[in-house]
C-alpha cells in the first residue's frame, strides 16, 4: 500500500524514472559522526519498475516545512545497497548516499607542509579525486605538517578540521550539495528552527552520564626512546565531586607548554549531557544545525527523518561545548 503521507516527495532513479507512485516511505539519517546523509527508501515492484542497481544516480526531493515548492533533500545521490523482499506483492528497500560516500570509502597517502589550512587542504583532495566544490570557506588557521599514510580521504579532512579547532577556529563538517562538497560552519544555518514543547515537540529527554567524563588531563611531549614522556601540562576540573577520570595526550603537533594547557583544558568534561527529542518532522533540519529547544540553544549531533504528512523526526541535541569535545577535541591516546 503506497503511503499517502509521501505525496510531498520525489525520488528520481537515473535522472529518468520518478518514482512517486512506489514509494512506501522515506527516511533521512544525518550525523556528525558520518560524513554522508542515508536515505532508507522503500518501494513497491510493479510490472513496469524500470529496476535498480547499485551505482545508479539517485536523489530525494520534497516540499520543505512551511514551504510550498520542491527543493532538493539528498542529492547527487547514490543507490548503495537494493535487497528486495516478496510477501505476495515484491518490497524494494533501498540505501542510498549522497555522493560523500564516496570520500568515506577511498583511500590514499598525503604529505602536507605546514602552514596550510584546511580549506586548502579539502581542495587537494577534491582536485585529486574529481570531486566537484561548492562553497569553501577560508578556515584561517594555518596548520602543522601532516603525514597522512594509507586511510580514508575523510579521515584526513576531519584530522584537518579538529586541528583548525584546537588551533582557535571554528567547526566545519562537510556536506555533499547540489553545487558541490561544501564546508559547513556548525550552527550558521540561516533559519534556526524553535522546538517547543505542547507545539511541534512531543518528547524532550535528558540524558546524562559519567560514561566521556573527563577530570584530569595529562599532556605528554617527546621523550626518549628507553626513557618516560616528559609531561607538557596537568590540568584537573571537578575531582573533588566526580573523582578522578584520566586522559593522557600525546601529539606530536603539541610542542609548548601553553599549547599542552589549552588542549588539556578543552579535554576536560563533567557529566555528559545530550537531549533527545521526538516532534513533528522538519525535513530541511541537518546534523551541525542550530535550532532552540524552548529558548535553550542547542546544535544537532543526528537527526533521522521520517518523512510524510506531517511526518516525524528524532533528533539528539547537545550544547556546542559537548561537540566540541566530542568531535573535534584532541584525540587522547
Amino acid at each position: 500500500m503506497i503511503s499517502p503521507g509521501l505525496n510531498k516527495y520525489e525520488v528520481v532513479l537515473a535522472n529518468r524514472y520518478y518514482l512517486r507512485e512506489l514509494l512506501e516511505s522515506i527516511t533521512l539519517e544525518d550525523s556528525l559522526g558520518e560524513i554522508a546523509y542515508k536515505a532508507t527508501v522503500k518501494i513497491v515492484v510493479t510490472p513496469d519498475f524500470p529496476g535498480i542497481n547499485p551505482g545508479q544516480e539517485i536523489r530525494v526531493s520534497g516540499i520543505p516545512f512551511g514551504g510550498s515548492s520542491m527543493v532538493y533533500l539528498l542529492h547527487p545521490g547514490v543507490v548503495w545497497d537494493c535487497d528486495s523482499i516478496t510477501r505476495g506483492q515484491k518490497h524494494l528497500p533501498v540505501i542510498v548516499y549522497d555522493q560523500s560516500i564516496y570520500i568515506a570509502k577511498s583511500e590514499d597517502e598525503y604529505l602536507f607542509p605546514a602552514g596550510q589550512t584546511a580549506a586548502q587542504r579539502l581542495k587537494k583532495y577534491a582536485a585529486d579525486w574529481g570531486i566537484p566544490l561548492g562553497q569553501i570557506p577560508n578556515t584561517g588557521v594555518q596548520l602543522a605538517k601532516a603525514i597522512y599514510r594509507a586511510q580514508p580521504i575523510y579521515n584526513m579532512i576531519l584530522t584537518d578540521l579538529q586541528e583548525t579547532v584546537k588551533k582557535g577556529g571554528k567547526m566545519y563538517r562537510p556536506r555533499m550539495t547540489p553545487s558541490g562538497l561544501e564546508l559547513f560552519e556548525l550552527g550558521a544555518n540561516k533559519t534556526v528552527w524553535a522546538l517547543e514543547t505542547g507545539q511541534n515537540v512531543e518528547e524532550v529527554n535528558q540524558r546524562r552520564t559519567l560514561e566521556g567524563a573527563v577530570t584530569q588531563v595529562k599532556v605528554l611531549g617527546a621523550g626518549q626512546e628507553e626513557g618516560r614522556s616528559p609531561v607538557l601540562a596537568l590540568e584537573k576540573g571537578d575531582t573533588a565531586k566526580l573523582g578522578t577520570i584520566q586522559k593522557v595526550i600525546q601529539d606530536s603537533k603539541i610542542t609548548t607548554v601553553a599549547d599542552a594547557k589549552q588542549s588539556a583544558k578543552e579535554m576536560l568534561a563533567g557529566v555528559q549531557q545530550t537531549i533527545p527529542v521526538i516532534g513533528i518532522d522538519i525535513n530541511t533540519i541537518r546534523a551541525g544545525d542550530k535550532v532552540h529547544l524552548n529558548d535553550w540553544p542547542l546544535l544537532v549531533v543526528s537527526v533521522k527523518h521520517e518523512l510524510g504528512s506531517p511526518g516525524r523526526m528524532t533528533l539528539e541535541l547537545a550544547e556546542e561545548s559537548y561537540v566540541r569535545r566530542n568531535f573535534y577535541a584532541t584525540r587522547p591516546v
